[in-house]
């Protein structure tokens, strides 16, 4: 239990999960607001160049890490966001936009276009068939993007190492690699910060399993 004790209170590691809560939560959220509007564009309405730019968005996906950092360094010094929380979340939103975005528009296209005829010729606008109709019913869709842009975040190490030197925005990542240094490696306190590190996800994945095996599912094969 000394390393349990090392980790909660003689080290960072309380304000890094402090800092990966509050990181993972925003991004989690705005990526979440944006490809919900984003998919439901692509799953109801047809439009020029409409194939392009689903294409389009995945672009991002497809570049390596190394291609990215500097551009999104620079943007991020450029705006004053570097060592914010508010800079790695929208960086975090950029990661994790574009699969949200297919997936939750594979969910859209599975759910009868009737739907939301009727609710229309009952006088609802589309943003009111939106949240009350379309929402609802796609509930296991967004819990599967909510876990995925929810436990990239969490684990992402790169962006955070780049874009985050000061102690009041490192996340957990960061601070499990503090117990390693040039010649030494506290194992007892690394495997005891990765223990409290996985606690979050594992409950998180507990309380929805259900849920997100059934939204990965729908949304591989329907659409």
């Amino acid at each position: 239990m000394d390393n349990y004790y090392k980790v909660l209170f003689e080290s960072n590691i309380p304000r890094y999960f402090l800092n990966s809560v509050i990181i993972s939560v925003g991004s989690t959220v705005l990526a979440l607001c944006l490809a919900v509007f984003a998919s439901y564009g692509f799953a109801r309405f047809d439009f020029k160049g409409k194939s392009l730019f689903q294409a389009f968005v995945l672009v991002g996906q497809l570049l390596p890490t190394a291609a990215i950092i500097v551009p999104l360094f620079v943007t991020l010094r450029v705006l004053g966001l570097v060592n914010t929380y508010w800079g790695l979340i929208l960086v975090y939103m950029i990661i994790t936009l574009p699969l949200s975005v297919w997936m939750l528009t594979s969910y859209f296209k599975a759910l009868p276009v009737e739907l939301d005829e009727a609710a229309i010729i009952d006088g609802a606008s589309r943003v009111g068939v939106l949240f009350r109709i379309t929402i609802p019913l796609s509930t296991p869709g967004i819990v599967a993007v909510v876990v995925y842009s929810f436990v990239t975040t969490w684990n992402e190490f790169i962006f955070a190492l780049c874009f985050a030197s000061d102690s009041s925005v490192k996340t957990l990542p960061i601070g499990l690699a503090e117990f390693s240094t040039e010649f030494n490696t506290d194992w007892g306190a690394v495997m005891a910060a990765s223990v409290v590190m996985t606690l979050p996800i594992a409950l998180l994945f507990m309380s929805m399993q259900r849920l997100f095996v059934g939204g990965l599912t729908a949304g591989a094969t329907k659409g």
